[in-house]
């Protein structure tokens, strides 16, 4: 297998980046989703996050986008402003080959540049041992779980959160 490229996301990437989200909500626990987005509503979510000035990244192998991840913001009131959440989804084809952890370091990578402060990672599932492991192996610390907050094929699922400092984390205040 070579080494995937990874890089900025573009508008075309969109329909393979809709299949892979749309794959993990028909049979996986990672999204809390129950209806898989289509091409347009993920399109407007692209753009929201771009136009916002949040990274987004595709993985590409072979000249195929087979995974992405992106930030966005944690909450929408202004003082979480250097607070963002991530996202990372693979094409269930290529798990557990390190495309996941290369995407999660070139995205922290992306959010320091930009300037937030702390990354938080909601991850669906407690039993979601890939994630776990990749937010691990990136710097991230076990900040708590959330028993049984979702309900997805017919069970009830926890959230793990997890938590990360950027750049300078909480050192200094930086200015407005």
């Amino acid at each position: 297998m070579s080494n995937p490229e990874i890089r900025i996301a573009a508008e075309a990437d969109l329909p393979s980046i809709t299949a892979i989200y749309e794959h993990a909500v028909r049979f996986g626990t990672a999204t809390f989703e129950l209806m898989p987005p289509d091409l347009a509503e993920m399109t407007r979510r692209y753009r929201a996050l771009v136009d916002g000035g949040f990274p987004y990244l595709v993985a590409v192998l072979d000249g195929r986008v087979v995974g992405y991840a992106y930030a966005g913001p944690y909450r929408p009131r202004p003082a979480y402003r250097f607070t963002v959440e991530n996202s990372i989804y693979l094409d269930p084809a290529i798990h557990r080959r390190g495309i996941g952890l290369r995407l999660m370091q070139r995205l922290i990578v992306e959010c320091e540049a930009s300037g937030f402060r702390q990354m938080i990672a909601v991850i669906g599932d407690s039993e979601n041992a890939g994630s776990i492991g990749v937010h691990s192996k990136t710097g991230f610390q076990m900040i708590g779980t959330h028993p049984s907050v979702g309900l997805k094929f017919g069970r009830w699922l926890d959230t793990v959160m997890m938590q990360r400092a950027l750049g300078e984390g909480a050192t200094t205040v930086p200015a407005d």
